[in-house]
């Protein structure tokens, strides 16, 4: 019994061990949740307006075809994965991985990786071809590597070594919600909308030639926007985690503390016993 208790009381001391750990990683997240979603929720109104430039000038080319309308094609597909830096945010890394895995044309793919834990999981894939990691982006976000991404992507699909560029995020919902995406961001051909002030506007040298030109840009922005989005969704998703696992080892103590006690309880009550025995034995 002593043995038991001993080791009860080891398992408790480890359990609070960790529940130290997964507490501070909750005050961590929850401190970088806030700036970054502020800086998700800052990004949005940029980025909606430029796509909606965007839906603007395609409805303005009068089914004028350009390279970034073309269709595809069987050229493979690129996809640009988001995913988190770090573990311990539940299934946050794991529902990116699987969204890609369900695609149709996932073998033989092309990927561009962000974050570690995309590119340790892409770096030896034999279905796919990696051909860019960018791990740390999402933290400290830099413009500049933002756009070296913008010009591989659009180099290789003016190439036409790939038909279609696609991003695979996580959208924040809330802090308690976040949702894997898959946004289509080449070609164009599906962008149909017609803006009530397009009828108004000249465009010079033509629709074509602006359109071309803020391309770039807009690619840029989508992808600035997806890391933006994905940080705050990885930063939430491991506050939850970490909450949830404070909260499990605060019950396993409580069930562990109360084992405890019973087989101290038991182990008095023996004691006792075997005093009166031996009292009663030598009367």
């Amino acid at each position: 019994m002593g043995a038991s208790m001993k080791d009860i009381k080891g398992r408790i001391k480890s359990v609070e061990s960790t529940m130290q750990i997964t507490k501070a990683m909750e005050l961590v997240s929850s401190s970088k949740l806030r700036k970054a979603k502020e800086r998700a929720e800052n990004a949005r109104p940029f980025f909606n307006i430029l796509y909606e430039t965007i839906s603007d000038l395609s409805s303005e080319l009068d089914g004028t075809e350009t390279i970034y309308t073309a269709k595809p094609g069987k050229l493979p597909t690129l996809y640009i994965v988001i995913a988190g830096d770090r573990g311990l945010a539940g299934g946050y890394n794991a529902n990116v991985y699987r969204l890609l895995s369900e695609q149709p044309d996932y073998k033989g793919a092309k990927v561009i990786a962000i974050g570690r834990k995309a590119v340790e999981k892409y770096a030896h894939n034999p279905d796919i071809e990696m051909i860019g990691e960018y791990p740390g982006l999402a933290e400290n976000l830099k413009m500049p590597l933002v756009t070296e991404i913008t010009n591989t992507a659009l180099r290789l699909f003016k190439e036409r070594k790939v038909g279609r560029v696609k991003l695979i995020f996580t959208q924040f919902v809330t802090a308690l919600t976040q949702r894997a995406t898959l946004l289509d961001i080449l070609p164009l051909s599906q962008i149909k909308e017609k803006r009530t002030y397009s009828q108004a506007m000249n465009y010079e040298p033509g629709p074509g030639a602006v359109f071309a030109s803020i391309i770039p840009q807009y690619v840029t922005g989508m992808i600035y926007g997806a890391v933006t989005e994905s940080y705050a969704s990885e930063q939430g998703a491991r506050r939850t985690a970490m909450e949830s696992a404070t909260g499990n080892a605060e019950e396993m103590i409580k069930n562990l503390s109360l084992s405890y006690n019973r087989a101290r309880q038991a182990a008095i009550t023996q004691e006792l016993t075997e005093i009166v025995s031996g009292a009663n034995a030598a009367q």
